[in-house]
């Protein structure tokens, strides 16, 4: 199974404010540098992240968001619930097929690893970690002053 790129995008996005958290407020055009991301697409998904109680917002100069709770708080279900990802299903507009039983159980077992799994969890990854310490290397290279 592969996520659509709008669950992926925002999932994305809060491990960066999650490797963030407890400091100020980080801006969407960082995370969209770290991330390689776009900053109007994720313009539409904090709003909804925000919605849906994610993340909150601080206006102004040093401004930006930030996790509303703590990361293991944060489960990777609610991120996709948030941005109106429907997680995989059967619908009802097709007939019912031989596999329609074993696709509605699969849907059910990864919505419930899904409500299992936090950001906090996701960070644990050694992977994760190497991955997030190269971007923000790269990340304030690109942002010291040229001598």
């Amino acid at each position: 199974m592969k996520m659509t790129t709008k669950g992926r995008y925002a999932v994305t996005a809060m491990l960066d404010l999650a490797l963030q958290y407890g400091e100020r407020p980080t801006s969407l055009a960082n995370i969209a540098e770290r991330q390689d991301l776009s900053l109007s697409y994720l313009e539409q998904l904090f709003s909804q992240l925000r919605q849906g109680g994610l993340v909150n917002s601080t206006r102004g100069p040093g401004g930006g968001y930030t996790l509303s709770r703590a990361p293991d708080e944060i489960a990777v279900s609610s991120i996709i619930k948030a941005v109106n990802e429907q997680l995989p299903k059967t619908d009802g507009e097709h007939e019912p097929c031989y596999m329609s039983q074993v696709w509605n159980e699969l849907s059910i077992e990864i919505e419930r690893f899904l409500d299992s799994v936090s950001l906090a969890d996701v960070l644990e990854s050694v992977e994760v970690r190497n991955v997030a310490e190269r971007q923000q290397r790269i990340f304030v290279e690109n942002h010291l002053p040229s001598i």
